[in-house]
């Protein structure tokens, strides 16, 4: 019995946090009034998710053909398989990605008025990343020829309501 009494806590000090299993666990997104063109971060596993409402226009741009992408199949990319599509997404409209460049982990911003960017992409809108220069389209699909060597990462997810997503 005393042995069992020592050894307890030693044994329950092995478990990780509380702190610790939420960062690893799974996270909600609302997507409750985010208009289209839109987008909302949360973080998950202490990174920061993306939640875009994607218009008509930015979806129907996606799936065209676009040579300037360098993966544009998403070959070489993560994704869940239900994202291997045009639109790296499980509901065209909502794209979940983490926000983070492939190239060295910088953080891109949304460019919906950049009209460099919007004739290279061939598309109403992309992400930019500021500190080198990579460029995305609105399914986090790289341009050829800049530092990020893949497409963004999307993380597991998946809808629980129309309005809300489960991320992880």
């Amino acid at each position: 019995v005393g042995l069992v009494a020592a050894a307890y806590p030693f044994v329950a000090s092995l478990e990780p946090s509380a702190r610790d299993r939420a960062r690893g666990g799974s996270v909600t997104g609302d997507l409750v009034g985010l208009a289209p063109g839109e987008m909302r971060t949360v973080a998950w596993r202490g990174k920061p998710v993306w939640l875009l409402h994607r218009s008509d226009d930015m979806v129907r741009a996606l799936q065209e053909p676009d040579p300037a992408l360098a993966d544009p199949l998403s070959r070489r990319s993560e994704q869940p398989v239900s994202c291997t599509n045009a639109t790296r997404s499980e509901r065209p409209e909502y794209f979940v990605a983490i926000g983070i460049c492939t190239h060295l982990g910088c953080t891109p911003t949304l460019r919906l008025d950049d009209e460099a960017l919007n004739a290279e992409l061939h598309a109403p809108g992309g992400f930019l990343c500021p500190c080198h220069g990579s460029r995305f389209d609105l399914a986090g699909r790289v341009v050829k020829n800049v530092p990020a060597p893949t497409n963004l990462e999307i993380p597991i997810y998946r809808f629980t309501s129309p309005t809300t997503v489960r991320i992880g």
